[in-house]
């Protein structure tokens, strides 16, 4: 199935290469630094499916985008300095700083190694949930369901609903009309539930994704000693926070670092809302995660950072280093800045 919207934006990103548009308008849009994220960082084989690619990429690329952006002149700073940087305490070249949602065991086997190599900090945010094992990594779990049946059959408000996954093509449709209906029309808490009773059925162990990619606590222990690596929080349970009532979204941003403290010894002093984007982020949750105490939270919007971010420490953009774009040359062009305003209707200032 072709995700056209992808190959839209591949088109941008060769033409503004090709054209030397990105080189020439980097001195006005390419801002002081970008805050880079990633998820997995892996050579182990994607699934059959490969659903979630995006969330992964190889160990070799992360060592040429590295290399590439140090030779381009960027600094690799920690996510304090990012923000002294931001605020103004600090200036300088321009920086870049690393994150990574959800502390994949491999960021600290496959990733790490090539940011030593570099010198080159990241902050992991933890999901004490996702890292205990009572919240599972659903979005896995969900591919594995349909990849292991043929057929299945859901209980929604208007009654039993078939969903055939007889093909592979059938499959992918089927992955994106579950995943759609567990995230917009049953509540956050309700999720797990409906997937741990669909693996089951389908002969799953609904904890094995967690165990065989998540860190455990003794690791992530063993990250936070590294001087390379900040602890940062990433909520509780990974619930898509605009969709809970205040006092829920309230204790997933508050709990998180309070567990994470427990476990490590050390507060977290920057966050990384889940999902991130529009729907799951607005006004209430940046607030939330500034009364939280929080000195920075970052989202999934597309977007290099600016001075101007100094007024939205708690609304900060990324650029996404994912699976799709595993081209040195692309998330140089995003580097730029040319694909700021393009990924959000015009602004140049990225917040929520």
């Amino acid at each position: 199935m072709i995700d056209w919207g992808e190959v839209v934006r591949r088109m941008v990103l060769n033409g503004a290469r090709v054209t030397g548009l990105a080189d020439l308008l980097r001195a006005r849009y390419g801002g002081i630094g970008a805050i880079l994220m990633l998820h997995r960082v892996t050579d182990a084989p994607r699934k059959t499916m490969g659903v979630n690619r995006h969330l992964s990429i190889t160990p070799g690329f992360l060592d040429a985008l590295l290399s590439e952006l140090r030779a381009m002149g960027y600094r690799f700073v920690d996510m304090d300095e990012a923000a002294d940087r931001i605020t103004g305490s600090t200036s300088g070249e321009r920086f870049l700083t690393l994150s990574a949602d959800d502390a994949y065991r491999d960021n600290l086997l496959e990733a790490l190694p090539i940011l030593e190599k570099h010198e080159a900090p990241i902050t992991i945010h933890v999901c004490p949930g996702l890292t205990s094992g009572s919240m599972d990594l659903w979005w896995d779990l969900l591919e594995d369901v349909v990849t292991a049946r043929d057929e299945l059959y859901l209980t929604t408000s208007e009654g039993r609903m078939f969903v055939d996954c007889s093909t592979p093509a059938r499959k992918a449709e089927a992955n994106c009309k579950l995943h759609d209906f567990l995230t917009q029309e049953v509540r956050e808490e309700d999720r797990q539930p409906i997937l741990r009773d669909m693996a089951r059925l389908a002969g799953l162990d609904h904890g094995q994704a967690n165990r065989e990619t998540l860190m455990t606590w003794d690791e992530v222990r063993k990250a936070s000693e590294h001087p390379l690596v900040t602890i940062g929080a990433h909520t509780l349970c990974h619930f898509n926070l605009k969709r809970l009532s205040d006092e829920k979204a309230w204790e997933e941003i508050v709990d998180a670092p309070r567990v994470i403290e427990l476990e490590t010894g050390v507060k977290p002093q920057h966050m990384a809302y889940p999902y991130g984007y529009e729907s799951a982020v607005g006004e209430r949750e940046v607030a939330l995660a500034a009364a939280a105490g929080f000195r920075t939270a970052v989202t999934t919007r597309h977007g290099v950072v600016t001075h101007e971010h100094a007024a939205h420490m708690h609304a900060l953009p990324r650029i996404s280093v994912n699976g799709r774009y595993q081209r040195v040359a692309h998330i140089r062009t995003m580097l730029s800045g040319i694909t700021t305003p393009l990924a959000n209707r015009g602004r140049t200032l990225v917040t929520t």
